[in-house]
């Protein structure tokens, strides 16, 4: 937005100076061409009065001497011709009469008239500079002096000028480039501040709202439409969250209460029917995880993260060690894979849930005498915790849904878990900045990747 604000700024400017440009360039070959033509026509006249008392007998010494010496002193050829057109006097370098220019100027000089300007000599022009004026006696026309006039001098100056012009033009394109600038950076400067609160809406701190203190009446009702807007969109989402996290917990105790009256109902029933006891055992447990994972998702979507500097190595070791009697038990082995301390930007307490959250994933699903490998490594922008395991893995088209609430694959359904695991973690580590990826493994299994950033995240403005 910035660049095409900036460029119709520098186009519009571009076409004023280019308008006002053109017209002074034509001015200054007209005022030089108007000068060297003016002086040609002084001297021509001056001739053609000496010439005036000699025409029709023979030509004055003074006259010749005079032409001659004109001509060595600045290059112009000259002539003086009788009424027929017959040279009188001529000097070096003059055309002759079969010269169109030559031809022009002397019929007018023969017609009583002086010469007048026949057009513009551009620079890049290399026409010469004709001038004729008549010689009269009793009124009448006896004859003309012709001078032939090199314009190289005055086409060259033209072009001196052009180049001053030409750099002033350049110069005020430059100044005309960063007032353009400036001036879109103050345009847009609203626009930018909405742009940032939005980013930071984005990622999750519905807190943030754009000030409507100041800028243009419009950014300002649009900001505070903007901020309705997100008012509405965060109380929507606090009473949803409230919903699950109030539902959660108040059907805690009726299920307690289900669970309490089955263990009773358990020592009143008749022999034979322990496996439809465990079977509703079961499916009371199952409903007992998802209501604990939606309360978990619910407290996680408050968005309450504390980010700071922390170590990852020494979080992931810590979390390890509480998993590692459950490894053992399902003798799976724990590989280690990291280097010193790896720093990152996280919620210690969001990322170590998430973290636990995939490391449960990968030992549920790894089959014993497998190797599940936790890998912790510095990246170009951050840090991240990667957690292969050799378990059954997932199809291509099922990797899209992975982390999706309640979605659990076809080929798993007899798998203990409720199919929020994945959500529960991606929603801490979103919290805090970070992300959660997963891949297929070379193994067959799946490769979890907890990302996180390398500093602070910037404060957010509200």
């Amino acid at each position: 937005m910035r660049a095409r604000l900036t460029w119709v700024l520098l186009t519009l400017m571009a076409c004023i100076l280019l308008a006002l440009g053109l017209p002074l360039a034509t001015s200054i070959v007209r005022e030089h061409q108007n000068a060297l033509f003016q002086d040609r026509v002084d001297d021509t006249a001056h001739f053609a009065a000496l010439a005036e008392s000699a025409l029709p007998g023979p030509p004055p010494a003074t006259l010749r001497t005079d032409l001659m010496r004109f001509q060595q002193v600045y290059g112009i050829s000259s002539a003086v011709v009788d009424r027929d057109g017959r040279p009188w006097v001529v000097t070096p370098g003059y055309p002759g009469g079969r010269s169109p220019d030559v031809q022009v100027a002397l019929r007018q000089a023969f017609a009583g008239r002086h010469s007048v300007d026949t057009g513009t000599i551009w620079p890049w022009s290399h026409r010469t500079l004709t001038v004729t004026a008549p010689v009269m006696q009793s009124g009448d026309v006896v004859g003309a002096v012709v001078t032939v006039s090199s314009t190289q001098r005055m086409r060259t100056a033209a072009l001196h000028g052009w180049l001053l012009l030409c750099s002033a033009e350049a110069v005020s394109v430059l100044v005309c480039l960063l007032l353009a600038q400036a001036l879109a950076a103050w345009v847009l400067r609203p626009v930018e501040a909405l742009d940032a609160v939005t980013h930071t809406i984005a990622t999750g701190h519905l807190d943030a709202r754009v000030a409507t203190a100041s800028g243009p009446p419009e950014i300002r009702r649009l900001g505070e439409s903007f901020n309705e807007m997100v008012g509405q969109v965060e109380s929507a989402m606090e009473r949803q969250r409230a919903f699950v996290a109030d539902a959660s917990h108040q059907l805690r105790n009726p299920l307690s209460a289900v669970m309490l009256r089955l263990e009773e109902l358990a020592m009143t029933l008749p022999p034979g029917r322990e496996d439809e006891l465990q079977s509703v055992r079961q499916e009371a447990h199952r409903l007992t995880r998802v209501l604990d994972d939606l309360l978990d998702l619910a407290l996680a979507e408050q968005g309450n993260a504390t980010v700071e500097e922390i170590d990852l190595a020494v979080l992931v070791e810590d979390r390890l060690a509480a998993w590692q009697i459950v490894a053992d038990h399902r003798d799976i082995k724990v590989e280690r894979v990291w280097d010193g301390p790896v720093l990152g930007t996280a919620d210690a307490i969001g990322l170590g849930s998430a973290l636990d959250a995939v490391i449960d994933n990968a030992l549920k699903f790894s089959p014993a005498g497998s190797v599940v490998r936790v890998e912790v490594a510095e990246t170009g922008d951050g840090a991240e915790i990667r957690v292969a395991d050799q378990g059954p893995g997932l199809l291509p088209e099922e990797l899209d849904r992975i982390g999706d609430r309640f979605w659990r694959s076809s080929r798993h359904q007899n798998v203990d878990g409720s199919g929020l695991g994945l959500s529960v973690a991606r929603t801490l580590l979103g919290a805090g900045g970070g992300s959660l990826d997963v891949t297929t493994g070379g193994s067959g299994g799946l490769v979890v990747t907890l990302a996180v950033a390398a500093e602070r995240p910037p404060v957010f403005i509200s």
